[in-house]
């Protein structure tokens, strides 16, 4: 369509608009899909090439995010995440010793690892502490987001937005360079606008791997302070899902063994945290025929104890996940790491046509007849209290059961059931494998911060590509068996990755058919070509479009906007650059500026006006450290 070349910049610019109202006034329309669009429709008009379009999903940045979202799941299967959550709360009693005991992990772990991957890891930790201490989850979850957005920008690798800005900077310095020694063949290294030209090529160089933090960390350290202070006059305070339930939840009866390599032996049960546990109560222990209750606080934990518990099924999910603690209803249950791997919850409720009708526990052997494990018995209306094992079934029984993975497909329809579904949020644990798990996430850390450690980049060759290393240590997380290749198929964001590609897209196209170059003068026009103006007016573009749209989409077009700005005013690239790769990163005002806000509101409880309320003064901090800094840190 060569006869619509004189409009490719002003189509570009269009539908980039179009994306852009489309997110804002069609909310059920997904993210991704619009950004796909987008791509595909500046790519049939010839703006750009196919290629080009859909060169972002083998971008390394997209690879490398991908490839982290699967260590993270393997962190989480293999128990990791729940040995760190042991750890790191456990013995914490108030709301303030959990902020700042999580301030210090959450900026640290933040700043090597994905802080998307860091908030699915930390937020079940958060609200199992949250039950165990009846503390509201909206009062912490906020801050878990907020701190791990902080501690991913003290580094290339904290946040999939640095690594989306620095690809392009990487394709941007590319050509430049070749257009520059192009120049040079032409003029001459010593004529004065390839002189020009290399200076600013160098200021649009990649990102160096603690590059960033020369300002981020300041910033992180900054909002940390912001949240102690004040986030507990900011934050709501919003009851429990447990709470909320009351006298209507359902309670099983559940009995577990304590095995002779399971942590809590030795400890008391207070000390264990099996005394206050959310919706789930202690009533006797078993000790070879020695039934202990009431339960004493300060009773010990002896291997081969029998604990009964009465309780919800949410907090029987956060019993399993204890290493060396196995149900003990059905003598036949499975309990080599290996075969429980194959294994999830699943409730049933017994039909009146049931063969198990009238038999007990004990008896019924469910492993024959299902190939499935009783693991808690509910009876509606009745507090039961007899041994699991000796409680004769009746009709409308629920069962708590360990079945393999086709049992619901396979006993749907059977008459045997009334109902028959998969327990939501159950994961089996691989705990023999954690340490290997937690090596290899070590040795992921290592290998970033050895490749990218400045003056070594072009000293190590390949290995330095952070891409490389994600996807290796992610390759032996499913090798090693610490993931299964569906689970960590499954565990990789598919939507993330195509808006990611789709802005990529649509970032290309404004660079390549002008409309960048035109903002840019448009904005030195409006602004003016001072250089701290033009910083401040890059900046708070970048965030408002941010809150209204996503940080990744928000980089990917943006970045070569600040060059052609840059450009345009004569000056350094290297602080507008910044600039948009920090506004981009830093997004707190609402919960779709930023995945990981996303991802704690349904747990949290929050409304929009919550981020609004707690956000916005932590944006215009963070906003003032960084324009003070940036221009110090880089001079125009």
């Amino acid at each position: 369509m060569a006869f619509l070349e004189p409009y490719f910049p002003w189509i570009a610019i269009g539908v980039t608009i179009l994306v852009f109202l489309g997110l804002q006034t069609r909310r059920g329309v997904p993210t991704d899909l619009l950004f796909i669009l987008g791509a595909a429709l500046v790519t049939a008009v010839g703006i750009i090439s196919p290629e080009e379009a859909f060169r972002g999903l083998a971008n390394p940045a997209v690879v490398t995010i991908g490839a982290l979202l699967v260590v993270a799941e393997g962190l989480q299967r293999t128990g990791v995440l729940d040995w760190i959550g042991r750890h790191l709360l456990g013995a914490i009693q108030t709301e303030r010793g959990a902020l700042v005991r999580l301030m210090m992990t959450l900026l640290a772990t933040s700043a090597f690892m994905l802080n998307t991957a860091v908030v699915a890891m930390m937020a079940p930790v958060v609200v199992d502490w949250c039950r165990r201490r009846q503390v509201s989850p909206s009062r912490l979850l906020m801050p878990v987001s907020y701190l791990a957005i902080l501690g991913g920008t003290c580094t290339l690798v904290g946040t999939s937005t640095t690594l989306v800005a620095n690809a392009i900077l990487d394709r941007e310095h590319q050509q430049r360079t070749v257009e520059d020694d192009r120049l040079a063949s032409l003029h001459g290294e010593d004529a004065e606008e390839v002189r020009a030209r290399r200076r600013f090529t160098a200021g649009s160089a990649p990102l160096t791997l603690f590059e960033i933090g020369r300002v981020g960390l300041p910033c992180a350290l900054v909002g940390a302070g912001f949240l102690l202070l004040l986030s507990r006059r900011l934050l709501p305070n919003r009851t429990d899902m447990i709470e909320q339930l009351g006298e209507q939840r359902r309670e099983y009866l559940l009995e577990m063994q304590v095995q002779a390599d399971c942590p809590l032996i030795g400890q008391s049960v207070e000390a264990a945290g099996l005394r206050h546990l959310p919706g789930l109560f202690l009533i006797e222990i078993d000790r070879d025929g020695d039934i202990r209750t009431p339960v004493s606080p300060v009773e010990r934990i002896h291997a081969g104890d029998r604990l009964v518990f009465t309780g919800v099924v949410s907090t029987i999910v956060d019993l399993e996940k204890i290493p060396g603690l196995v149900p003990a209803a059905d003598s036949t249950f499975e309990f080599h790491p290996t075969q429980r791997h194959q294994r999830r919850l699943t409730e049933a409720v017994l039909s009146r046509t049931s063969p198990l009708i009238g038999t007990t526990v004990r008896k019924a052997n469910f492993r024959r007849l299902y190939n499935a494990a009783v693991v808690a018995v509910h009876r509606n209306g009745v507090r039961l209290t007899n041994k699991i094992g000796n409680i004769r079934l009746e009709p409308g029984d629920t069962l708590l059961l360990q079945t393999r993975d086709e049992f619901v497909t396979a006993y749907r329809n059977s008459r045997d059931f009334y109902l028959v579904s998969s327990v939501e949020g159950w994961q089996s644990r691989l705990h023999h494998k954690a340490t290997l798990a937690a090596a290899l996430a070590v040795g992921l850390i290592v290998w970033l911060i050895v490749g990218m450690w400045p003056g070594l980049e072009g000293q190590v060759g390949n290995l330095g590509s952070p891409a490389l290393a994600a996807t290796t240590v992610a390759a032996l997380m499913v090798a090693t068996g610490c993931l299964r290749v569906a689970d960590a198929r499954a565990s990789i964001d598919i939507r993330v990755i195509l808006t990611i590609a789709g802005a990529l897209g649509l970032g290309h196209a404004l660079q390549s058919s002008g409309a960048a170059g035109m903002m840019a003068t448009g904005m030195v026009r409006l602004v003016g070509d001072h250089p701290y103006l033009l910083l401040i007016a890059v900046y708070l573009l970048t965030v408002v479009l941010t809150e209204a749209i996503s940080n990744n989409a928000v980089a990917a077009m943006l970045v070569p906007l600040a060059i052609a700005v840059a450009w345009e005013g004569g000056h350094n690239p290297r602080p507008f650059i910044m600039a948009i790769t920090l506004a981009a990163s830093l997004s707190f005002i609402t919960p779709i500026g930023y995945q990981t806000n996303l991802m704690v509101m349904g747990p949290g409880g929050y409304r929009p006006s919550d981020y609004a309320r707690c956000g916005t003064p932590l944006a215009i901090a963070i906003g003032i450290t960084a324009l003070i800094l940036i221009p110090r840190v880089w001079p125009f």
